[in-house]
């Protein structure tokens, strides 16, 4: 068989790449060795930015939205000895300091993987991906034309799979990586886990609509604990060297802090808490993605959103490509710009857990970052796909509190105004490229439609000030630019262009950056 795109893996990555390039149009294969997806509640939480580039599709936002609506309304992080500690260290509580809501459209969705990837399977199918569960990828060749994939089923069956390109999301164990021979960096296998998930009454101790997140130092053990996942059942995870403990029960007691609690374990996993990079993202046509890429601690709780990120970027560089809107070369800009990304949040990972999580904590660990709220809404990206202007610093971080605009930045979020109705700039984006100008910038609007179909390229060119209404009059500010500049914005919401001021041949400057860009040279 033949296909466009085949995704080997159906976590975070793979079923987020594979969701993104059905919704457009590119039909995708998707291989996972396992029968479902995950049982485990695994990671927990969607950031704002993962929820940013999953919302243009149709229906996800609001059933991604519906899994947090039915468990909780707030959530609290603490380092403790167990769930009766009389005196937590509390790290996060969002019912004491709210969640700066107001900087994104999208919501922070506390929600466990189990349930998400559940979601992600459903609406990649609905969109007409071909996921096969139960289905291990076994082996590849690849050259200037392709790539050549034998994959097997349950029953021994094996198929030859053609594809242009292949995304390899299959796990932190990535087979793809090790037979590409791409060598990893990093701290490597910290510790085990022991994951145990449980049932017993705990109405006590937490309360009924809040997710509880202690990480744990004991005497007997360091760990984990989280309650209120929405999957009917609690976690514990306790970390272990040489082989895991198999009195759960006894771990659960010791854990929560009461030593007669009434417990039934309903399920166990290990997984090994590592620190794993992957030195490059890409080898020839296949693509890294995932814990594939970048292997992290959990302590942070950003590997999954990273991960889903992971496979929403692959998504819009490989439909341009394969569409013929931009090059073969134009995906070099994947590792360019991600793989930094990855690095940066699995360091500040790495630095959590010296903290959270004793006695991993060591002298030359990562320093924490200092204002981890900036890696989440607040990285940037550099490469030949963003027209960097004088005076760039190469600074990999922002305060997004404070957007201004530079290229390689995110599109800060702005309210509009569209014939009556509230948007943000935010659902502008997605489908194709966006070129936002002034008040005084129609020059710029006509330009970008002229360049559009010269090009074949998807790109919504909009004036602020015509058919959209800036509300709150921040949008000259927020995006750098005066009354008759404009701003290109790339499909994932990022700004890879901008003129401050106008131009004597706006269709002219316009072409020459979108060929550069698109490596359309």
């Amino acid at each position: 068989m033949r296909v466009p795109v085949l995704i080997v893996g159906g976590g975070y990555a793979g079923l987020s790449a594979a969701t993104m390039l059905a919704w457009r149009g590119v039909p995708v294969l998707l291989v996972e060795r396992h029968a479902s997806t995950s049982l485990q509640p695994k990671a927990f939480g969607v950031n704002m930015r993962a929820m940013e580039l999953l919302r243009p599709v149709p229906g996800l936002e609001k059933e991604l939205s519906g899994i947090w609506q039915g468990i909780g309304d707030s959530m609290r992080i603490a380092v403790a000895s167990s769930l009766t500690d009389p005196e937590p260290n509390i790290l996060f509580d969002t019912s004491a300091v709210p969640f700066p809501t107001h900087l994104s459209p999208a919501p922070d969705l506390g929600a466990p993987q189990a349930e998400v990837e559940r979601v992600l399977r459903a609406k990649a199918e609905e969109l007409g991906a071909d996921l096969r569960f139960s289905t291990e990828f076994v082996s590849l060749e690849q050259d200037d034309d392709g790539v050549t994939a034998l994959i097997r089923a349950e029953d021994g069956t094996e198929t030859t799979v053609l594809a242009d390109y292949v995304i390899a999301a299959d796990g932190y164990r990535s087979r793809l990586r090790a037979q590409l021979g791409i060598p990893t960096s990093g701290r490597g296998v910290l510790n085990h886990l022991q994951a145990i998930m449980f049932d017993a009454d705990l109405s006590t101790l937490v309360n009924e609509r809040e997710v509880t997140l202690w990480y744990l130092q004991r005497p007997e053990f360091t760990g984990v604990f989280i309650t209120g996942t929405g999957v009917g059942a609690h976690v514990l995870g306790v970390t272990y060297e040489g082989e895991p403990d198999p009195d759960c029960e006894k771990l659960v007691r010791l854990g929560v802090g009461v030593p007669d609690l009434d417990v039934t374990v309903l399920d166990t996993a290990t997984f090994p808490t590592a620190h794993v990079l992957a030195d490059r993202y890409r080898e020839g046509r296949v693509f890294l993605a995932g814990d594939a890429a970048h292997t992290m601690p959990p302590t942070g709780g950003q590997g999954g959103s990273t991960a889903l990120q992971d496979g929403c970027d692959l998504a819009w560089r490989l439909w341009l490509v394969i569409t013929g809107q931009a090059g073969p070369r134009f995906l070099d800009s994947y590792d360019a710009e991600r793989r930094p990304i990855g690095k940066l949040t699995a360091d500040a990972q790495l630095a959590n857990l010296g903290f959270r999580m004793p006695p991993a904590q060591r002298v030359d660990y990562p320093a924490p970052l200092e204002d981890p709220f900036a890696a989440l809404l607040g990285y940037r990206y550099h490469s030949f796909a963003i027209l960097a202007e004088p005076g760039e610093d190469g600074s990999l971080l922002e305060d997004p509190r404070t957007p201004d605009g530079r290229p390689g930045g995110r599109a800060a979020h702005v309210v509009l105004d569209w014939d009556g109705r509230r948007i943000s700039t935010h659902d502008l984006f997605g489908s194709g490229f966006v070129l936002l100008a002034g008040p005084y910038g129609q020059a710029w609007v006509d330009a970008g439609r002229a360049v559009r179909d010269q090009l074949g390229l998807r790109l919504a060119p909009h004036r602020i000030g015509g058919e959209l209404l800036d509300v709150d009059e921040v949008w000259l500010e927020r995006y750098g630019v005066s009354k008759s500049g404009a701003v290109l914005v790339r499909p994932d919401g990022f700004i890879a262009w901008r003129s401050p001021g106008a131009d004597l041949d706006p269709a002219g400057t316009l072409e020459r950056v979108l060929l550069q860009i698109l490596a359309l040279w």
